[in-house]
């Protein structure tokens, strides 16, 4: 096939691009400038997507011996994933910018120029598998590895995406065993460290960030019965689950610490409460897709797993999809047969069923299985 390989400076790309050409495909590497700011350079693993990252896939496609081109994608980037991420916490929810990346940029944006130009497939380094029923129908599953399987931030992908991705990595036992690969192939990143935190964050100070972008009103803290406990600076600044920052004037009755429960962007306030509250028995998301052929009637309780942060641990839960009981509009809800623990609105919830990503849903509700009387 003709293989685009999105190179992303790091050691997973590189190996997978050099992986694919040894398969017989005739594969081009591109790596995508999603910054506008030429200055920007790579701080240890803080950041990606930089200048050294663009020289380091260079130099990877120049050992493997494959065209490389570099494409401008920063407005896209900007339209699709930091303004959503703006916009999101503005409005009290918890978003991931990688889900965004990958559903919006990497199999979209990407995806669509590729096919464009002639090519059958876009190749990543993402540890996740893609398999094929007994009917011909491409499936995403985990990867061999669970303690590096990346299926999760893949949730996203729809059946025609999963149709034209490749994912050369997906049976590699280890990170070690790639880098390892990467050294023998001389490429000068094999020993480089792996990208955390925001990428356009790199310092890490989200909520320094999001104050010059969002804006900082003080606000109300409250309880679960709606008395004022206290004041903050800022809403945004504040994300559920979370505990220090909180300044409370008013201790808790019984001496015990509490952790932020809820975000009210319209009314500017935190709601705060024991830890046992942040126990979620119930999800729901009308923004949901299915990654690959969708359940055959998926209006019936359908047995399965979720997983809601990328490196969590999945839970058994039970899925449907039913109308909202107040708008009508269809959304995916899950019940856990076990409480989820401080999840939030704006997070990604992704269903499996077995190893097999069966879909996800942005969270827009949460039900705690704590009463507020309780």
């Amino acid at each position: 096939m003709k293989v685009l390989a999105a190179m992303s400076g790091g050691v997973d790309s590189a190996v997978a691009a050099a992986r694919a050409v040894e398969a017989g495909h005739e594969v081009v590497g591109v790596h995508l400038a999603l910054s506008r700011m030429p200055g920007t350079l790579r701080t240890g693993s803080r950041g990606c997507c930089t200048i050294e990252d663009s020289m380091d896939a260079q130099r990877a496609a120049n050992i493997i011996g494959i065209p490389y081109y570099v494409w401008d994608f920063s407005e896209r980037f900007k339209l699709d994933v930091v303004d959503d991420f703006i916009a999101e916490y503005a409005a009290g929810r918890t978003p991931n910018p990688c889900m965004r990346c990958n559903e919006k940029i990497k199999f979209a944006a990407l995806l669509e120029k590729a096919l464009d130009l002639g090519f059958d497939a876009v190749c990543t380094g993402h540890y996740a598998t893609i398999l094929t029923d007994a009917d011909g129908n491409r499936e995403l599953h985990r990867a061999s590895a669970w303690a590096k399987d990346q299926s999760y931030v893949l949730g996203v992908l729809t059946a025609e995406q999963i149709e034209h991705s490749m994912f050369p990595l997906g049976a590699t036992p280890s990170k070690a065993e790639v880098r390892a690969e990467a050294a023998e192939r001389g490429f000068s990143v094999a020993n480089k460290p792996d990208s955390h935190d925001i990428c356009f964050i790199p310092d890490g100070d989200t909520r320094g960030w999001l104050a010059d972008r969002v804006g900082a009103e003080k606000g109300q803290i409250l309880d679960r019965t709606g008395s004022v406990v206290g004041s903050h600076e800022g809403a945004q600044a504040f994300t559920v689950g979370q505990r220090r920052g909180l300044n409370l004037g008013v201790p808790d009755p019984d001496g015990r610490p509490r952790f932020v429960l809820e975000v009210r962007p319209k009314t500017n306030e935190v709601v705060v409460g024991p830890k046992e509250a942040l126990a979620i028995g119930e999800i729901a998301g009308s923004r949901f897709t299915w990654a690959g052929l969708a359940p055959e009637h998926p209006d019936l309780a359908f047995e399965c797993d979720v997983q809601i942060r990328a490196h969590a641990d999945p839970v058994p839960a039970v899925a449907v999809v039913q109308p909202h009981a107040e708008t009508g509009e269809p959304e995916l809800m899950i019940r856990p047969r076990t409480p989820l623990d401080g999840v939030a609105p704006g997070q990604t919830a992704v269903v499996y069923v077995g190893t097999r990503v069966l879909g996800q849903c942005t969270i827009d509700r949460t039900v705690s299985a704590v009463p507020a009387d309780a």
